[in-house]
């Protein structure tokens, strides 16, 4: 079990709240008290909560590619 949170803004130049987005993440603790993650930038915010139970050490999230211009949290496995 896993949790994932965050907003969208239709305007991309808007600031995300974090505190807003720690509280999202801390109401869902219980779906992942092993991990969290997050990723903040302008008009986006995503939390992610984690229960490990596979690939602990390599898990974490969220998950960007090479130059971190696309960001990931999901719930599910890459293999």
């Amino acid at each position: 079990m896993c949790g994932i949170c965050g907003s969208v803004s239709s305007d991309p130049s808007l600031e995300p709240d974090r505190e807003v987005l720690l509280r999202m993440n801390d109401a869902i603790r219980h779906r992942g008290p092993d991990d969290d993650g997050f990723h903040v930038e302008p008009g986006v915010a995503l939390g992610m909560r984690r229960l490990q139970i596979i690939d602990v050490k390599g898990g974490q999230q969220p998950i960007y590619n090479e130059d971190r211009t696309i960001a990931v949290v999901f719930n599910g496995e890459i293999y």
